[in-house]
């Protein structure tokens, strides 16, 4: 398992060199990336694909060429292999067959980030990306919302915008968010802000939303129950006091939460508390 670049590629290490070299196959997620890695290093190697598709076919395969007595050298199109990219089913095909698995360690787009983000010292969770389609994605960060852990995730630039405007609605406004793109490629830039001011800063100008991106959000300061947003929890305690109108509208004012959502939702419990009733 070969740790490789995650942009400048003189950012690999000697003993990951030496393993490329020494390997019988080199079993890339992309055989065209690493093959402008070999090329760059003046190395050759036999390539082979190796990807989500075809992964596990693949496993049975290298597990053939260890059986055979060949070196196997794993890599990831950028970063550490199996973290977010395929080698997870073939380390546990090899594994199983009984085959040594050794770790060359090297680049990683998540701690690199989190390197350079200044964000409080403490526990943080590495989320990798989030559901694509927006309904999965939001239920996914309502499980996340209550988490006292600083949230490290992947994004993809198509869909950057309509994430941080989902991590602002659902986590608040107010958490602050690192957003790391193009790292230790030419055109680096970690930019800090508030979650409610992040699609405005990607959209004021188009740069900024191309590359890969790490995204470090600010851990839930208090957990919060069932992993519902704030707002939801303090509608429910207003409910049970004060008219429905006043309830959204104070939820609204003490949470930042938009008035739509909060309203609602309102109805929604209203009509359950009246349908207990009868």
């Amino acid at each position: 398992m070969v740790a490789t670049p995650i942009g400048n590629l003189e950012d690999i290490s000697s003993r990951a060199l030496d393993s490329l070299s020494r390997a019988d196959v080199i079993a890339a997620e992309d055989t065209r990336v690493t093959a402008r890695l070999l090329e760059h290093h003046r190395l050759r190697g036999k390539l082979v694909a190796v990807h989500e598709h075809n992964e596990r076919r693949s496993a049975d395969w290298i597990v053939e060429q260890l059986a055979h007595g060949r070196n196997v050298a794993l890599v990831a199109d950028a970063g550490t292999p199996a973290v977010s990219d395929p080698g997870a089913t073939v380390v546990a095909t090899a594994r199983a067959a009984g085959f040594k698995v050794v770790p060359i360690p090297g680049p990683n787009a998540a701690v690199t980030a989190l390197s350079a983000a200044g964000v409080a010292e403490g526990p943080f969770l590495f989320a990798g990306f989030l559901p694509a389609k927006p309904a999965a994605r939001r239920k996914a960060l309502e499980g996340l919302s209550g988490l006292p852990y600083t949230l490290v995730l992947y994004e993809a630039p198509h869909r950057i915008v309509e994430c941080v405007e989902d991590l602002a609605a659902v986590l608040g406004p107010e958490r602050i968010l690192v957003i790391a793109r193009e790292l230790t490629k030419l055109f680096e830039q970690i930019h800090r802000c508030r979650l409610g001011e992040a699609a405005l800063w990607l959209g004021a100008d188009p740069d900024r939303r191309r590359g890969e991106f790490v995204l470090i959000v600010e851990g839930s300061a208090v957990p919060k129950e069932s992993g519902k947003p704030e707002w939801e929890r303090v509608l429910t305690t207003l409910l049970a006091e004060l008219p429905l109108a006043q309830a959204v509208k104070l939820a609204c004012k003490a949470t930042g939460a938009k008035k739509n959502a909060v309203y609602a939702r309102a109805l929604q419990l209203a009509r359950g508390k009246t349908a207990r009733s009868l």
